[in-house]
């Protein structure tokens, strides 16, 4: 590590190659950014479940209303994100993509989203095209109390941090609604890369990106943007897509995006109540003392052991048919009718997976009764 004076520690100094490593961002502790005050928004990457290869539009109405009243009863405030990976966007045709939009707000008319957007038709270009985003942003954008989640792709993702930085912008000038930037680390797919600090400083300060995400494994990129952003003071709120490390974004008072946010709804609504000093969340739980409740340390301990499981590597070492996880704990929370994936959708679990989430339930479901955390394990 550089000496800490020859860090930088000024966004003007920042250049397209600066690592994060060069910056002090970089080398502050969570404990820096703790933050026992702030009501940070839970997004939930929602599933989109299917019966009989056909969605169970019952399903999701009910499995939405559920995460509502998780949401309610700890006074958190819940997005919910639609059509996004969770929401099976590479799989899905952009008619019903359309329809998944158009029943939600139906349904949920007061109720704000957060809609996937990715390029469409561009298998073979060999040059990054914004239009290629416009087609869904044309789908999503009609709807009010609506953001559009910018989700990388390939040529985008390729492009040197200038280029890079120029086509975010150049996507920006297609959203009329406030946008959030989405960032991927290769443990993903092998051509993600992550925000540099210059690029990320460049796209915090767009007045179209009001927020970003980043999915991250095995990188403390999320600690970097809170870091910056904090120290900054930037006008940009990062949202942690790492659903193997949940409770950070929880201590340090900063959005989570995860698809966790289904089958953990009510456990993470709680840990979120548990962390604050002063909750103004239903007194069910609350002893009104003002204090945060130290046990919350075996909450997440629980709920990520069990994020754990859902979440964990296939053969390819790649996390993807946590969606098919999902949709057995939500089959066995009598939430859905089957816990079917999309028929077009490859990333599938074994025959064994209702077994294993039943296993993988039996901790938070035990620590949910012990603490009185209602809606979750049949309750």
């Amino acid at each position: 590590m550089s000496s800490t004076r020859d860090l930088i520690t000024s966004p003007a100094d920042l250049k397209p190659s600066t690592a994060w490593s060069e910056t002090v961002w970089a080398y502050t502790s969570e404990e820096q950014l703790a933050d026992h005050t702030t009501k940070a928004r839970l997004c939930v990457a929602t599933l989109l479940p299917f019966k009989d290869q056909q969605p169970d539009w019952e399903g999701f109405s009910k499995s939405v209303r559920w995460m509502q009243q998780c949401a309610a009863h700890y006074g958190v405030e819940i997005v919910f994100v639609l059509n996004a990976d969770t929401g099976y966007i590479f799989d899905l045709s952009n008619e019903l993509y359309a329809e998944v939009l158009r029943r939600f707000r139906a349904e949920f008319p007061e109720q704000r989203f957060i809609a996937g957007v990715t390029a469409r038709g561009a298998e073979r270009d060999t040059a990054f095209k914004a239009e290629r985003y416009l087609p869904l942003l044309d789908l999503a954008q009609p709807h009010d109390n609506c953001e559009v989640m910018i989700m990388t792709s390939r040529l985008l993702n390729i492009l040197d941090s200038e280029p890079r930085r120029d086509a975010y912008f150049q996507i920006a000038e297609l959203c009329t609604h406030p946008a959030i930037a989405h960032a991927l680390e290769p443990s993903f797919v092998s051509w993600a890369s992550p925000f540099d600090p210059w690029l990320f400083h460049q796209i915090a300060m767009h007045p179209k990106y009001v927020g970003g995400k980043v999915s991250t494994l095995d990188e403390p990129h999320f600690h970097y943007w809170a870091a910056m952003c904090k120290e900054q003071k930037l006008p940009f709120s990062p949202h942690s897509g790492d659903d193997y490390g949940i409770a950070a974004a929880i201590k340090m008072g900063l959005p989570l995006l995860i698809g966790a946010g289904v089958s953990a709804c009510p456990l993470i609504c709680a840990a979120k109540d548990m962390w604050l000093l002063d909750s103004v969340a239903d007194k069910k739980f609350k002893t009104g003392t003002g204090r945060f409740d130290t046990r919350v340390y075996k909450l997440f301990e629980a709920f990520q052991s069990f994020e754990d499981l859902v979440f964990r590597l296939d053969d390819r070492l790649s996390a993807s048919p946590y969606k098919h996880s999902t949709a057995h704990v939500l089959h066995q929370l009598g939430l859905i009718a089957s816990p079917e994936s999309h028929p077009d959708c490859k990333d599938l679990r074994g025959p064994d997976e209702a077994q294993r989430m039943t296993e993988a339930l039996r901790r938070p479901c035990r620590l949910a009764e012990k603490l009185g955390i209602p809606f979750f394990g049949g309750r």
